[in-house]
């Protein structure tokens, strides 16, 4: 057993920190990749031209913010701590060994009140900007989900309260095109105006962080949360992100999260997403922009032990629904959702043998709906059974479903310490340009020449795959 007696924590060494840091470590990858000066532009606006006290170098926060995010800290106060004692942090930043670094005051004042949400946006931007240039982005087949994230705020401190209803993006299409249908089926035209105004819905919100929505789904905990709609490519790079209370459905915000990708990547072929999105807008804005869906199977939502659901057939020649008994439902309505409503014969559904497995309502009449953009989703399950749609689908578990994974595993985005719908966008952009960064560092240190010819084959060889039919 050797006893170390000798005590070298006092000792004087002329060393240069450039030595101290691996040549293969993670932040010298990072330093290297991008132009940090060009931080310095997106702030200009935010400092005075007048001599003051000095401030800290722009560059330095938004450099600390990163090391938050890159190495998951808790806190900035977490990451003010670790700077001043790691030393490849201290690198990282340009500082030597005794060079007092920030406070944590300092990072969050500017943060929280200097910097708005205008530099985040652009931060995450020049990120992927860059990314993009060097040709490591895969625009053609993009994959959108979105993954909650639990808010700042006590589950038992809340509250009822009566919201607006979402107002969805193609409601004035929709309603043109249903009184377009209720015309030609000599019904009268809906007056949309009036039933808008008077749309509202019950929620309940939190007393502690007010703009966080109650969540809740499958196995999960009911708690306050926040969900980032999240876009991502083949390689994992973040494309788009947006960040809404726990409370709103992925369907609502998919069209936001969507044109600003296709307006940034016309290249996208193939948009992959999971059944929360399997709607009859989505799919036909995916068809109309001539791109292709890939959606999973959704389960209908029938009660147990009724006949199945596929039992009942549209009759596309004289526009009706032929039952499991092979009766007639003849077309009712239109309805403000959109949809069909055909109704069966009460005096022939009273004697009908299997009318439990049917209908259980008083009057023994049956109603089907059909969408009036029901075609729209048929196609998509044409794609589903396609050998497209089975091989995009299958990448989810190795792209958004990654990406989420690592997010929340190794970059501390599973809860928020923030509060309020800014704050959180804000910290949730910067997480996800600290990700793209990382990987933008990763792909292009080990050999950027080769991966920007492979990238550029696969476009190739995939041309013809992706091409819309």
């Amino acid at each position: 057993m050797i006893i170390k007696n000798e005590d070298k924590r006092r000792n004087v060494v002329i060393v240069d920190i450039e030595t101290l840091v691996p040549e293969n470590h993670l932040l010298r990858k990072i330093d290297s990749c991008i132009n940090w000066n060009k931080i310095y532009e997106f702030v200009e606006d935010l400092y005075s031209p007048n001599m003051g006290r000095p401030s800290v170098d722009p560059v330095v926060l938004v450099k600390m913010v990163f090391l938050q995010h890159l190495y998951g800290l808790r806190s900035l106060r977490q990451t003010a701590e670790n700077v001043s004692v790691n030393i490849a942090f201290r690198w990282f930043l340009g500082y030597d060994l005794i060079d007092k670094t920030p406070h944590f005051s300092t990072l969050s004042y500017n943060f929280k009140h200097r910097f708005s949400s205008e530099v985040f946006e652009k931060i995450f931007t020049w990120v992927l900007e860059e990314a993009i240039n060097g040709g490591y982005v895969q625009p053609e087949v993009i994959f959108v989900d979105s993954t909650h994230i639990k808010a700042n705020a006590n589950s038992k401190k809340q509250m009822k309260k009566y919201i607006p209803a979402a107002v969805k993006a193609y409601e004035e299409q929709l309603y043109k095109e249903i009184n377009e249908d209720r015309e030609n089926h000599g019904r009268k035209t809906l007056n949309n105006e009036s039933k808008r105004n008077e749309e509202q819905r019950e929620v309940t919100a939190s007393t502690t962080d007010p703009d966080s929505g109650l969540f809740h789904k499958g196995e999960h905990k009911k708690c306050f949360a926040y969900s980032a709609h999240t876009v991502c490519d083949q390689n994992n790079f973040i494309l788009e992100v947006e960040v809404t209370p726990g409370n709103i459905h992925d369907s609502i915000v998919f069209d936001t999260v969507y044109d600003r990708v296709t307006s940034r990547l016309p290249d996208v072929k193939v948009v992959t997403v999971d059944a929360g999105y399997k709607t009859p807008w989505i799919c036909k804005k995916i068809f109309d922009d001539n791109r292709i869906p890939s959606m999973p199977y959704k389960r209908p939502m029938t009660r147990k032990g009724n006949h199945p659901w596929q039992e009942y057939v549209y009759d596309e020649y004289y526009d009706c629904i032929i039952c499991p008994e092979y009766q007639i439902l003849n077309y009712a309505t239109t309805n403000r959702n959109g949809y069909r409503e055909y109704k069966s014969n009460p005096d022939i559904c009273k004697n009908c043998p299997t009318r439990k497995k049917c209908t259980i309502s008083r009057n023994c009449q049956k109603t089907v709906t059909r969408h009036i953009w029901h075609e729209y989703i048929e196609r998509a399950e044409d794609v589903r059974h396609s050998p497209l749609g089975k091989e995009t689908y299958s990448m989810r578990s190795q792209t958004i479903e990654r990406v989420f994974a690592d997010a929340k595993e190794k970059h501390g985005m599973r809860y928020t310490t923030f509060r309020g719908l800014a704050q959180v966008r804000n910290w949730v952009r910067l997480k996800f340009a600290a990700m793209n960064l990382k990987k933008l560092a990763l792909r292009g240190h080990v050999c950027p020449l080769f991966y920007r010819f492979w990238a550029i084959f696969l476009i190739f060889q995939r041309k013809q795959a992706f091409s819309p039919t």
